[in-house]
This record gives C-alpha cells, structure tokens and sequence, in this order.
C-alpha cells in the first residue's frame, strides 16, 4: 500500500461513513425504515421456523408474534410484511445466518457488512482508474458513497449485489482472485439477478477466457439456487406462482414497485428510475411504457451484443462497455438509486477518456458526474424540494416533455449516459491485447 493508496483509501472510509451515519440517524428516527432488510430478515425467519414467507400476511405475523409493534405507515414496512416475499429463495439463503441473531445485532451487521462491501469494490475500482486519474476516479467514487444514505436507511440488499458485483469485475480483468470472483458474481445474481444480469452477460459474450468466468459464474448460481430450492420447496411448494402473485401486486397501480403516476414512492429519494418512470409521463398505460422502453433498451442492448461478438478482448473495450452497460441495467427494468451504486463500473472508462483529453474526455466527465449525481441521495432530496410544488400543464407534447425533465431527470441522464459510451464503444477500433 503506498501513501496514494491510503489516502484515497481514508477518502472512502470518511465518504462512506458519512452515508452511514446519516443513514443510522435516518433509521432511528423513523421506524419504517430499515424495512427492506427486515422483508428479507423476516422472510427468513419465516423459512427457519418452517413457514411460507411467499404467503401474503406470515410474514407480519411472525414480525407481530416476536412482539414487534404493528408499522404505521400503510405504504412502507407494513407493505412490505404483508404482501409476500417478492425476492428468489436465493435471497433469504445468505440471510438466514443474520436470520439467527435478534433483530437489532443483525441491523446493525447488515449495515457495517454493507459498508465494508461498498468501500471496498469503491477502493477496487479506484485502484483501476487511479492509473489514468488518481483525482477523477476518487472524486467519483467518493460522490458516490458520501450519497448512499438511503440504502443504509433500507438496508436493502442491493448493496452487497451490486458489490459483489463490482468486486467480481475487478478480478476478472485484473486476473487475480479467480474463484473468489466468480462466487462474488454468483451471489451478486443469486440475490439481485436485474443488478448483475447484464454485468455477467457481457462476459458470456465477450468470448476467451471472460466467456469461461461467465460460464463457471453460471455453474456456482445454478448450484446456489438448487441449493435454495431445496430448502424452501418443502416449505412453500407453490413458491414459484405466490412470488409471481407478489410481483404482480407490487407492480400494479398504487403499488411499490409500479412506474407509474400512481405510484406512492414518487416525489421520494427512493423513486423508480426505469425508462418505464418516464415514458409514463406521456401517457400513464403498462402497455405503452413498457413497449417503449423494452423497444429502446433492446435497441441498445442488441447494438451492444452485437459489437462485443464482433470485437476482440481489450482492457479499453472492457471499460467502455461496462460503463454503457451500468446506466442501461437501471433503465431495462424495476430499479430504485441505491441499485444505481452500480454506475461505479462506469468510473474506470471516463477516467481513461479524461486521460486522453479533449472534447470527448471533458464530455465522459460530464455525462459520468451527471450520471452519479443524479442517482446520488443528497442531490435528489435538494431537487425534489424544489420540483415538489412544481405544476406544469401537459396539454401539449412539448409541455409534457418539460414535465419528464423536471419531474423524471434520473431515467433521461441515465440513457444518455449509457448511450455516451455505447457511442464511444462503436468508434474505438478492436485490438487484440488482455487485460
């Protein structure tokens, strides 16, 4: 370790801790929160004292049985305990060790483990980019965990999927730690396959030696979901169709997870920032935002797929594409700004571009800061008070794209982000050397 790297290590440690006190500060002073670790802490309890968390309304009971007061808010924690668990066995499986441990002990674990996690693949991917830009690469990262104050607030799990994730792509490039990437990744898309999905898709399809990674990292996630199966299947054997039950509910008007108008997260930090958000401005009906989107982040996707096929593994080419393919993750489906601690991939390209200056060097800054900007706690909670009270007609086209800007910036940022470097991914020329 030498001073640089210490300090920039310190730089993270002070960034981070920021986020986690003000997160702790934010869970003490309202009780709902925490509530995306408690779903899942309680759907384990549910499957340790052998009953169906997938079955709307155990697990609340068992929350209310180990005298637990009943949540006030009717849209948050109490939500989130009645209607069912809504993630893949594969989740409550790497809960059930912290299951074990009373509520509090285990609050307090997530959080520092989710810490730990998020520091350390910030550190990994400082360490990638340092070596075109010490101050860009840490400057990022430090903005991106100084505004993680909500993801500690929930303790959601997407902080140690998106770390894991993160982690994994350090060893896959820098060829070191192997096994241990893979079974990072394999976690990573066990217990949010929509965060890793795409990561572990573009090493399916870059070919060499990544196809093997991707491949082995498919074999150990097989093997943990038979695993999981196995345990729950006894337990809930209509598992599969009660989860889909759970999605659908959560998905439709007036739920948690619905992009539209009607959706009670809106106008809050912890809002949905799929492209589906936004093209539901112009007209509020599942089949037409989910057709644009799926239409639009297909498109890329293909071009994406398409050029990787065509071209030879390069560290250059490796780092572009990841910086496309971590914006286009949060708009293809359901995504929230704490899965966007993802655009961490996005730091290592828009250093090396800032390296080479010039135009599009100035242009990767811009476009990779209003990226994590937008996506960052702090920043969201100052626009939201400003846009809050804000009433624009939407009588007309052109009015009802002002509102999208003002009210939906996130979805709109994220897609020129991640065609930004799609675009710069199309001009660089294949070479033929690794990482």
């Amino acid at each position: 370790m030498t001073r640089s790297r210490w300090t920039a290590l310190a730089c993270l440690l002070l960034s981070c801790g920021v986020s986690v006190l003000l997160g702790f500060f934010l869970e003490r002073a309202r009780p709902d929160l925490m509530m995306d670790f408690k779903g899942v802490y309680f759907d384990a309890r549910c499957l340790l004292q052998h009953t169906d968390p997938y079955e709307p309304g155990e697990t609340l009971r068992v929350y209310l049985k180990e005298g637990n007061t009943l949540p006030e808010s009717p849209e948050g924690l109490r939500k989130v305990l009645s209607g069912g668990a809504v993630y893949l066995p594969t989740t409550p499986i790497f809960i059930a060790p912290l299951a074990l441990l009373p509520l509090g002990p285990a609050q307090v674990l997530w959080m520092i483990l989710t810490a730990a996690a998020l520091v350390f693949a910030g550190f990994l991917m400082w360490s990638l980019g340092a070596n075109y830009s010490s101050v860009i690469s840490g400057g990022l990262i430090c903005l991106v965990l100084a505004n993680s104050e909500v993801l500690f607030a929930t303790g959601n799990p997407a902080g140690i999927a998106v770390s894991l994730c993160v982690v994994a792509v350090w060893c896959f490039l820098k060829d070191r730690f192997v096994w241990a990437g893979i079974l990072c990744l394999a976690i990573g898309m066990a217990i949010k396959p929509h965060d890793a999905g795409l990561v572990w898709l573009y090493f399916l399809l870059a070919g060499g030696v990544y196809r093997k990674r991707a491949l082995q990292t498919l074999l150990v996630t097989a093997v943990l979901g038979l695993a999981a199966i196995v345990w729950v299947t006894p337990i809930s054997p209509h598992w599969m169709q009660e989860q889909h039950s759970n999605l659908l509910v959560a998905a439709a008007p007036l739920g948690v997870n619905n992009p539209g108008l009607a959706n009670p997260t809106n106008g809050k930090v912890s809002m949905v920032i799929d492209l589906q958000s936004a093209v539901a401005f112009f007209r509020d009906d599942p089949l037409l935002y989910n057709s644009v989107s799926y239409a639009v982040c297909g498109a890329l996707l293909l071009a994406g797929a398409v050029r990787t096929l065509r071209s030879r593994i390069s560290q250059q080419g490796t780092w572009l594409a990841l910086a496309a393919i971590a914006p286009l993750t949060m708009l293809v489906t359901y995504h929230r700004p704490f899965d966007a601690k993802l655009l961490l991939l996005a730091v290592p390209a828009c250093a090396m571009l800032w390296a080479e200056g010039g135009r599009v060097g100035r242009l990767a800054l811009v476009v990779t800061t209003a990226g994590i900007v937008a996506t960052s706690d702090l920043p969201l909670i100052v626009f939201l008070a400003f846009t809050r009270n804000l009433r624009i007609s939407t009588d007309r086209l052109s009015t009802q794209m002002l509102t999208v800007i003002f009210a939906r910036p996130v979805p709109l940022i994220l897609l020129v982000m991640s065609v930004f470097f799609l675009w710069i991914y199309f001009r660089r020329e294949p070479v033929s050397s690794r990482p």
